[in-house]
């Protein structure tokens, strides 16, 4: 057998398909990878979904789950895993029999009640096993508030986190992203009676994905052996800047950028450099791609636009 002692850190991941790109599994391929760990992806449930809600759910069947799961294990040097999307009660009780025989395995989860758009997500059984039995075998859960609220049955944030914790869960951080309020206040309860909040100015769209981002970069950050408190605050500030520079995909909610930190920034490499020479009066369009260092730049010439075609020529993004 070939020798394990130099495997990379790899963070497994249990989460929905969103074919949006937004939210679900890669959402949080994406977060991991910005945090520096590999994700090994396991679909749970497909959906078909758009940035203006969910229309169908597909859970997958729990055996062949298993056997990935079975399978990583068995190869990678896993560290943490990161539980979104389940879809199925089925499967949420094989998953509490698998964190059971690996309980040195940190267990993040993002209790997904609804769509980003509200739609739920669960059914009564679901939601009893999320409640009964996931909760209490979790390192760490991540929900809102209104699915804190759903899953204590309190309503202020720290008689949530009261609830949470006497069953078992660690730690629980509850965002207020929810809230009518200039400022997003998250809270994070410790099992050990710490409190922490964080706040963070509110920005002025609806997100897809948002949680799943902030879920999964604590987990690669925990993963990669960080404390939880500075794994949390390191996680939340990816995530603001995530929705800060997020892009318009669709025609609702808007998509986060998680790969902020690379350049060229997102859709750059099709957008035409301009420059203007006044000797012909024409705009030359330099169109360059990041495919590959062989590639030459493209040009040509058009006829100069007026101003308001010029106007056309703009970066749209935000």
């Amino acid at each position: 057998m070939s020798d394990s002692s130099d495997l990379s850190p790899v963070l497994l991941c249990i989460g929905g398909h969103d074919p949006t790109g937004g939210a679900g599994i890669q959402a949080d391929a994406e977060a991991a990878r910005a945090a520096g760990i590999h994700a090994a992806t396991v679909i749970s449930c497909m959906t078909a979904q758009n940035t203006a809600g969910i229309r169908d759910l597909w859970p997958q069947d729990p055996a062949q789950i298993e056997s990935q799961c079975r399978l990583i294990l068995a190869d990678s040097q896993v560290n943490a895993i990161k539980l979104g999307l389940i879809g199925s009660s089925r499967l949420a009780r094989w998953l509490c029999q698998f964190v059971d025989e690996h309980p040195d395995l940190p267990l993040v989860l993002d209790p997904v009640l609804a769509s980003g758009a509200g739609q739920s997500v669960v059914d009564a059984d679901l939601f009893n096993q999320i409640r009964h039995h996931l909760l209490g075998r979790c390192l760490l859960a991540t929900p809102n508030l209104p699915e804190a609220r759903a899953l204590s049955g309190a309503q202020a944030p720290e008689d949530c986190a009261r609830v949470i914790l006497a069953s078992g869960c660690r730690w629980v951080l509850i965002t207020g992203t929810h809230a009518e309020t200039a400022e997003v206040t998250n809270h994070l309860y410790g099992h050990d009676g710490s409190h922490q909040a964080w706040r963070w100015l509110r920005l002025p769209h609806s997100y897809h994905g948002s949680g799943c981002t902030l879920a999964s970069a604590i987990a690669a950050r925990l993963a990669l052996g960080q404390p939880m408190v500075p794994a949390v605050a390191a996680a939340q500030e990816f995530t603001w800047h995530s929705l800060q520079t997020a892009t318009r995909t669709g025609r609702e909610q808007w998509t986060p950028n998680r790969l902020f930190r690379l350049e060229p920034p997102l859709g750059a490499w099709c957008q035409p450099a301009l420059t203007f020479d006044p000797e012909v009066s024409v705009i030359a369009r330099t169109s360059t791609s990041t495919h590959g260092a062989g590639h030459a730049a493209q040009t040509r010439s058009v006829a100069a636009p007026d101003h308001t075609e010029n106007d056309s020529y703009r970066d749209k993004r935000p």
